[in-house]
């Protein structure tokens, strides 16, 4: 068991990764934070296949979650079925049933206003249903 707030277990989990993703990590974080300041950080799904967990955000059930692949990073939206994307961001799991996501690749631009929007809207769901 660790005695690490999940804040500094998600900073150990970005310390895991170099160049465009751990700057990619650092940056979706700031994103999710200071678009809902309420948000709580957990880590989440550890297991023997990955020990240090996923960075889950939190406001009345999951916001969305980070996940880290060898090519790509999701931000995934638990409940993005059912919001609104004016900014088309989602590009992944779209035939999910509830969730969605957003997968980017080394050089992919990210719209900050676009997924603080999402974020607005994830916990606006949350906080309704």
């Amino acid at each position: 068991m660790t005695d690490k707030l999940a804040p500094e277990q998600i900073d150990d989990i970005i310390a895991q990764y170099q160049g465009w993703q751990r700057d990619l990590l650092v940056q979706l974080r700031c994103i999710i934070t200071n678009a809902a300041p309420e948000i709580i950080e957990e880590v989440k799904w550890k297991m023997p296949s990955n020990p240090i967990g996923l960075p889950v955000f939190s406001h009345n059930g999951i916001v969305c979650i980070i996940q880290t692949f060898k090519n790509d990073i999701k931000l995934v939206f638990f409940k993005g079925a059912f919001l609104s994307d004016p900014h088309k961001l989602f590009n992944a799991r779209l035939k999910s049933s509830t969730d969605r996501a957003i997968e980017f690749h080394e050089g992919d631009a990210v719209d900050e206003d676009g997924i603080k929007d999402l974020v607005v809207r994830a916990v606006d769901y949350n906080g309704r249903s």
